[in-house]
């Protein structure tokens, strides 16, 4: 199985950023935790500030791998560009994010890409990346039966 992790815009600073909502962990050492807890899943990362690239990695890897996990960051709230990109690809998306969204603050309650993702998980920390994969495994399970 082929997972792509992709994090948009500020994610790159976890571990630094506001500690108090995303904790104090940084992405690559949680990959890495995250890759040893699957060691039968191929778990690619890829991470950019700009929403144009994010498409661009979606279209290049959303026909051949299994599933994506996508922490569209701030573009979740804005990206009708990211809703029709996710609408286009064969593998199916789980969006994600590390806070519970609903807890802060109003505009952060409506996802412009949560209606063309096969589910939503938010609120775990860095752990709602392991549920997603835990769910993307269910969903290639179903599609095998």
């Amino acid at each position: 199985m082929k997972i792509q992790i992709i994090n948009g815009p500020n994610l790159n600073l976890l571990g630094r950023r506001e500690p108090g909502i995303y904790g104090s962990s940084s992405f690559d050492d949680y990959l890495q935790k995250l890759r040893a807890a699957y060691p039968d899943v191929e778990i690619n990362y890829y991470q950019s500030n700009i929403e144009g690239e994010l498409i661009d990695k979606m279209q290049q890897i959303g026909f051949s791998c299994d599933g994506i996990v996508l922490n569209a960051g701030a573009y979740t709230h804005t990206s009708i560009a990211l809703q029709d990109c996710i609408r286009s690809l064969q593998a199916p998306v789980i969006e994600v994010h590390i806070s519970n969204v609903h807890k802060r603050e109003e505009f952060r309650h409506h996802s412009m890409i949560s209606c063309a993702c096969a589910g939503v998980i938010c609120g775990f920390g860095l752990d709602s990346y392991r549920l997603a994969v835990e769910a993307l495994k269910g969903l290639a399970t179903q599609a095998a039966e």
